[in-house]
């Protein structure tokens, strides 16, 4: 198959590979030469668009005509305009959609004293602030023994705030931080702080709220004569504590799963995205929860995904983080469609609207049952919208500090950035999984493009493979040790 006509209603199509000018081809009953080079993940017209008329895809509109466009010609940067703006028009026409009814399936997974589900027991030292950052990879490099028996590893976190913050900044700073000390995939946590810095200990443990002191400990490293000495010391009973769970099975239904893309190419909309939404309706299916986040990734789709909001509530909420991101954008002085990136054209997205209609299909078609701001806890089970932008650490960040239990990742032009919670990185082409399968990309959903694999079939297997991870299999980010964080901010610098 070479190219896809995504909806009936489409006037492009897109190609699966590479199509060289003159080639005669057929999708939908629709025949179409090619009159000019098509590249793998880019649009062709599939009838004549005048200047000015709306280009079909994903049978919503992407993009305006700038000029006329001839069937069979290539669509692109070059011949269209985004139709966004900083205002929208936004609708609840509720939908409900049949799910799939998977069998019941478990994970091995660890219990947590406060009744939650982990699927990692790890140790985690929580900088506080940046100064202590080369602190905490110290502690982490010579404490590399207390790795064993179910302590599956020993990590930090380094970021360059805590301090020079003031407001709300400082506020975000604190609650993306502690809701990174509640996560379960921490078996055994260290908070670690300089002594001086704006976010104080006090302030820290305000915004933390009630926590267990077997759990987690403080090291103001000011406050003792050598921090190392003392924090190994910490770290040592915290490992003796972690050491105290073990895996057992755990219902699927207590999985929590966030939905992220990067580096996104034509293809994503076609391949991994819906392949990735095939696998949070089976979760849900199963009682699970999923997450969805990158509200900016989302102008322009809004009406598609939010037709599924539960209630004119959830709805009314959606609209507003939506409103709210633009509104952001607009004290910045910045247009709300100055996306996608270079490697996003470069791998065939057009518009904003064009990543969009594609991001969204990460969640699939099942209801939306809340809409969560900024390093809020997930509490309801089912699909979840997350306040945060499209920035792909920070975004993963967020996903983690909600309380997802992992990250799905889909990716047509490859990273090798891992999140706290493992990241498995989908590729949306074989191409891609062909050339970094084993180093960055730990699953291939290019096999829909290449024909030997249907959407359906391609989310049973992710959601076997994402119980293989939860039940201890490590991703290839976990595997070479990359994880980080970055926090959203938006105030000054003192």
């Amino acid at each position: 198959m070479e190219l896809i006509h995504i909806h009936p209603s489409d006037n492009v199509a897109v190609a699966l590979q590479d199509i060289p000018a003159g080639t005669e081809l057929i999708t939908d009953g629709i025949s179409v030469k090619a009159e000019e080079n098509i590249p793998r993940g880019h649009k062709i017209a599939l009838k004549d668009i005048s200047a000015g008329d709306s280009v079909i895809k994903y049978g919503n509109p992407i993009a305006i005509a700038d000029q006329e466009i001839r069937k069979g010609t290539w669509v692109h940067t070059h011949n269209v305009h985004t139709g966004l703006s900083e205002s929208g028009e936004y609708f609840y026409d509720h939908k409900v959609y049949d799910l799939p009814h998977p069998a019941a399936k478990t994970f091995m997974g660890y219990r947590r004293k406060d009744g939650r589900a982990a699927i990692r027991n790890e140790l985690w030292i929580i900088p506080i602030v940046g100064c202590v950052n080369d602190i905490a990879k110290e502690l982490v490099r010579v404490n590399q023994d207390l790795v064993k028996g179910s302590i599956d590893g020993l990590y930090t976190f380094p970021h360059p705030f805590g301090c020079s913050q003031i407001g709300d900044d400082l506020k975000q700073t604190g609650k993306l931080l502690t809701a990174l000390v509640r996560h379960p995939n921490a078996g055994g946590v260290l908070c670690l702080g300089l002594g001086c810095e704006n976010l104080t200990l006090n302030l820290f443990k305000e915004a933390l709220g009630e926590y267990d002191p077997e759990r987690v400990r403080f090291l103001i490293t000011q406050d003792v004569e050598d921090e190392i000495e003392e924090g190994s010391r910490i770290l040592k009973e915290l490992a003796d504590y972690a050491s105290s769970f073990q895996r057992e099975e755990i219902p699927a239904s207590e999985l929590v799963v966030g939905m992220k893309c990067g580096g996104s190419d034509g293809l994503s909309g076609i391949t991994a995205n819906p392949a990735v939404g095939r696998f949070s309706d089976r979760l849900i299916a199963l009682g699970g929860t999923t997450v969805l986040t990158e509200v900016p990734e989302m102008f322009g789709a809004e009406n598609i995904l939010f037709s599924r909001c539960q209630t004119r509530e959830v709805f009314d909420k959606a609209v507003d983080m939506v409103n709210d991101f633009k509104q952001y954008f607009v004290r910045h002085g910045q247009v709300v469609y100055e996306n996608p990136s270079p490697g996003n054209k470069a791998g065939g997205i057009t518009t904003l609207e064009d990543k969009s209609c594609g991001c969204v299909q990460k969640g699939g078609s099942a209801q939306i049952v809340d809409v969560l701001g900024y390093a809020d806890p997930v509490t309801k089970k089912g699909l979840n919208v997350l306040s945060g932008p499209g920035n792909d650490l920070v975004s993963a960040t967020d996903l983690t500090a909600v309380g997802c239990h992992m990250i799905l990742f889909t990716t047509g032009r490859g990273t090798p950035f891992g999140a706290p919670a493992p990241t498995v990185k989908i590729s949306t082409n074989s191409a891609l999984f062909n050339k970094k399968g084993g180093r960055w990309i730990d699953f291939n959903a290019g096999t829909v493009a290449d024909g030997t694999e249907t959407l359906d079939e391609i989310g049973d297997r992710l959601l076997d493979y994402v119980l293989k991870v939860a039940s201890g299999e490590r991703t290839l980010a976990e595997q070479h040790e990359r994880r980080e964080i970055s926090i959203f901010k938006d105030g000054v610098v003192l």
